[in-house]
């Protein structure tokens, strides 16, 4: 079998923090939030190597202020990224060599458990392509142009979907490969098998595998590990 590697994508600005750092560099509990997230793929037996694709201006203070003060137990392998997310996220594939299976992870989600990267990789080599989510808990409203209701989806029927996604790594090459050529921007890499007829095994996530994007999320983050 070839690796099973993780591609940990880290391209956010923090604006929506007003913060000049970027948000994977604020700290939770005095280490870094990306530090967070790479030690979870780090501490995990089933995980070969870590790719981690960051802005081409972020790599020395990355390497200087991260990489050399924290030891990791599995090779972090940095990629430089690209203008949209997809094109970080291509960069990062085609980084790779024997590769079977990737699971693509958003940097800002430092609360991934062992389970859920465990669970990916194996539904990723029985289905092609898998990803954790979560019911929702509110009801959905589909808006019109001048903001009023128009319909109420059943909240039974969806889902949350978050990271890790993974997936078969020929089989995710292609769905990039294929909207890189047709110029498709999609919202997560799902969407690129969907959009070449693949189906992806949802699995049970977790509420805790929050996505750091705002202030009050860097308090919920706080409030979660110290709940652990």
């Amino acid at each position: 079998m070839g690796k099973v590697n993780a591609l940990i994508v880290a391209g956010g600005k923090g604006k929506r923090m007003n913060s000049d750092k970027s948000k994977q560099f604020l700290n939770i509990q005095e280490k870094p939030l990306i530090h967070h997230t790479l030690e979870k793929f780090s501490m995990c037996s089933d995980i070969d190597d870590i790719y981690l694709v960051l802005p081409e201006d972020e790599v020395r203070y990355f390497e200087g202020d991260i990489l050399k003060r924290y030891n990791y137990s599995k090779p972090i392998i940095i990629v430089k990224g690209g203008r949209e997310r997809q094109d970080s996220v291509y960069n990062g594939l085609v980084s790779m060599k024997d590769c079977e299976v990737v699971l693509i992870h958003d940097g800002a989600r430092p609360f991934v458990s062992d389970d859920i990267i465990k669970d990916g990789i194996r539904y990723a080599s029985l289905y092609g392509g898998s990803a954790p989510g979560v019911k929702v808990k509110d009801t959905i409203k589909v808006i019109d142009e001048h903001g009023f209701s128009k319909a109420t989806l059943k909240r039974d029927e969806l889902v949350a979907i978050q990271t890790p996604q993974c997936f078969k790594y020929s089989t995710i090459l292609e769905g990039h490969n294929y909207i890189r050529e047709n110029k498709i921007l999609v919202t997560d890499d799902t969407a690129a098998l969907e959009i070449i007829g693949h189906k992806i095994f949802i699995y049970e996530g977790s509420y805790d595998n929050i996505k750091v994007t705002t202030k009050e999320d860097l308090t919920i983050a706080e409030l979660i590990i110290n709940g652990r």
